[in-house]
């Protein structure tokens, strides 16, 4: 609360480095809403840049219900997760192009090596994964696989880094985790070995690489950006559609709320905003 004075020094300073008169708490009555702010980090939105911005999520559930989707073969699924491996990768280098030689060649090196562990890897597990959960009903697979996916959606990070700033955070760590996690259960309820070690390959490079080459491409230009989204987006429609109508229009619907309805919504929103600074604030230090 602000202390009550019957007069007002004349030399007041809001400083903490003084030994006044009065209280630390005190402010002048012709001084206190004299510096109050409205709004004063208001960022006013516009809409087709955050269209641009809600690609990101658009692409990440296109591919969530295309690895759903997948109606292939499990070797024609290795053969294409491997083509798109090393596209991703020669993406990668050409996103990444600055750097020394050497440093190129130790890191292809690197990559090469846990390419090959990771595959070996799932290989060795594939057989132990296909009877995970022999004694778990079909029904509870789907739920678990479905709750799994949604925090995969939600905790995603969704944001553009530069290739010199690029890190994982915790949120993008668990929501991976979650993917792959809901792919291991899903993995447990196909027959062969083959199909488990296909499906655990196309998971990892839909949800540990892909979302990693996409922080990168969101810096790349606006029209590549959008074709991306746009071939990702009929890719699920299409698989989709030979699974179920009504799926393919419930994905639609949400592409279409998260791309277009969602920075309408924001936009509208932005007039509520009322956020009130002044001196009744925590003093925030100015270091020079």
């Amino acid at each position: 609360m602000i202390q009550q004075q019957t007069h007002e020094p004349h030399n007041w300073e809001k400083v903490l480095w003084k030994r006044p008169a009065y209280p630390d708490n005190y402010v002048p009555r012709s001084l206190f809403l004299a510096s109050s702010r409205r709004n004063p980090n208001l960022r006013l939105y516009t809409y087709w840049p955050l269209v641009t911005l809600s690609c990101s999520i658009t692409q990440h559930l296109a591919i969530i219900f295309v690895f759903l989707a997948r109606t292939l073969d499990p070797r024609s699924l290795v053969c294409i997760s491997v083509l798109c491996f090393f596209i991703g990768y020669a993406t990668w280098n050409a996103l990444d192009g600055k750097g020394d030689s050497s440093d190129r060649h130790s890191n292809h090196l690197k990559t090469l090596k846990s390419s090959i562990m990771m595959f070996l890897a799932l290989m060795s597990l594939s057989p132990v994964l296909r009877t995970l959960t022999a004694a778990t009903s079909s029904d509870s697979i789907w739920a678990l696989a479905a709750v799994l996916f949604i925090l995969n959606a939600l905790l995603a990070d969704y944001t553009a880094t530069e290739p010199e700033s690029a890190h994982e955070g915790l949120s993008s760590v668990l929501s991976m985790n979650a993917a792959v996690s809901a792919s291991v259960v899903l993995a447990s309820r196909l027959a062969t070995d083959v199909s488990v070690f296909a499906l655990m390959l196309f998971s990892i490079q839909s949800f540990a690489l892909f979302p990693m080459i996409r922080h990168r491409l969101q810096s790349s230009p606006i029209a590549a950006w959008l074709l991306i989204t746009i071939a990702l987006s009929i890719l699920a429609v299409w698989l989709v559609a030979d699974l179920s109508r009504t799926v393919m229009w419930l994905y639609i619907s949400i592409l279409f709320f998260v791309t277009l309805i969602a920075p309408a919504v924001l936009i509208w929103a932005q007039r509520y905003k009322n956020i009130i600074r002044g001196p009744w604030d925590a003093a925030i230090p100015k270091v020079n």
